[in-house]
């Protein structure tokens, strides 16, 4: 089994896409564990400020597989396959770690966002403190701690979410 990481973001109908972003990786995973729910503005183009959070979970498919999965969920909640990289979007999904991977196909892996965005990085620190980012050598908290904050706008919100395992539908 491996150990993944995984960004959610969504800038369209937050919530509503959020929810339904961690119900589709409940249901694709299993019993997952979610950070908090950060909004940080949209980095490299202007739009509606994002709501973003990291998930952890266990999975025996392969790396090939997990990307495909994630880019499937984007694409069933509305996300076109032309989408822009900086543009807005109703869920978007970054498998940030795989295990202690390091890859660049099918995905970047560890993606560069971790270093580089505090809406990915603060939320990993909080998941996952002690886990060591398999090329920088340094724990997440660490590497949280050294972050520059004043360069980014990110705020902790409440998370709404609840699982739906165990429930009877």
């Amino acid at each position: 089994m491996a150990d993944i990481y995984i960004s959610l973001g969504s800038n369209i109908e937050r919530e509503k896409y959020v929810n339904k972003g961690l119900w589709a990786l409940e249901n694709a995973f299993g019993e997952i564990a979610v950070s908090s729910l950060y909004a940080c503005e949209a980095i490299g183009f202007e739009g509606p400020e994002f709501y973003n959070l990291v998930v952890s979970a266990n999975t025996s498919k392969t790396l090939s597989e997990v990307a495909e999965l994630l880019r499937d969920i984007e694409y069933d909640n509305g996300r076109s396959p032309d989408a822009y990289k900086y543009s807005p979007r109703t869920l978007d999904l970054d498998l940030l770690l795989f295990d202690d991977v390091i890859a660049n196909e099918p995905a970047q892996i560890p993606r560069d966002e971790i270093l580089k965005n505090a809406f990915v990085l603060w939320p990993l620190a909080e998941l996952a403190p002690k886990l060591i980012h398999p090329v920088k050598q340094k724990n997440y908290a660490s590497l949280w701690q050294q972050f520059d904050k004043t360069s980014q706008k990110i705020a902790q919100l409440p998370l709404t979410w609840q699982s739906n395992l165990g429930r009877n539908n």
